[in-house]
Order: structure tokens, then sequence, then C-alpha cells
């Protein structure tokens, strides 16, 4: 019984793990834009740092939390001032792409909040 919940258990962190490296592989080079729109090296190397993660045979579950809730953060944490300003000096809807990557990125960081 107890081999059948770490395998569970394991199998879960593993599709975690894995349906944030697909959503970022599709994804992220949007979520790139946007962290050079708003100036945000430091962003960027969370997402760098997530892709280096997923290159590990077994990746860390602990490491992409943490990665994913750095880029949540920051995106949590940009204004309606400065979206507006991005959107004017790059010309495109940066309040509606932080709306929609902040979503996601929420939606990832949450599974592995609730799995512990």
């Amino acid at each position: 019984m107890d081999t059948t919940i770490n395998e569970n258990i394991a199998q879960a962190a593993y599709d975690r793990i894995a349906d944030t490296e697909r959503h970022l592989r599709r994804h992220g080079p949007a979520l790139c834009n946007l962290f050079d729109a708003f100036d945000a090296p430091s962003d960027f190397d969370a997402l760098c740092d997530l892709h280096s993660i997923f290159g590990n045979q077994f990746p860390d579950a602990n490491m992409v939390k943490t990665a994913l809730r750095e880029i949540e953060t920051f995106l949590s944490k940009q204004t309606t001032q400065s979206a507006d300003s991005v959107a004017r000096d790059r010309d495109f809807d940066a309040s509606g792409a932080l709306r929609w990557h902040g979503a996601r990125i929420s939606e990832l960081h949450a599974r592995f909040c609730n799995a512990d």
C-alpha cells in the first residue's frame, strides 16, 4: 500500500514539473519579452533557472516551486501605471500580458504549493 502511495506522489510531482516545462517551452519567449519590457533581468534569471532545472535528469520540485514563486511575485507587483507606460513605449498590451502570464504562472505555482 505504501509503495502505491509513494508512486502516486512521485507521479504527481513529475506531472507538475512536466506541465510547467511544457508551458514554459510554449510561452517562455513571450514571458521573456514581458520581462524585457519591464526591464526585469532578475526575473529573466528565474526563468533561465527553470530551464536549467528542466535539463536535469530528475528536476527538483522545490527549485521549480521557488522559481515560479519569484516570477509570480514579479508579475503581481507590477502597477497599472508601469503597465500603461510599457504599453505606450512598446506598443503592446502590457496589462493584458501581465494578467495572462500572471494567471498561468499562479496556477502552476499553486499546484506545487497544494502538494506540500
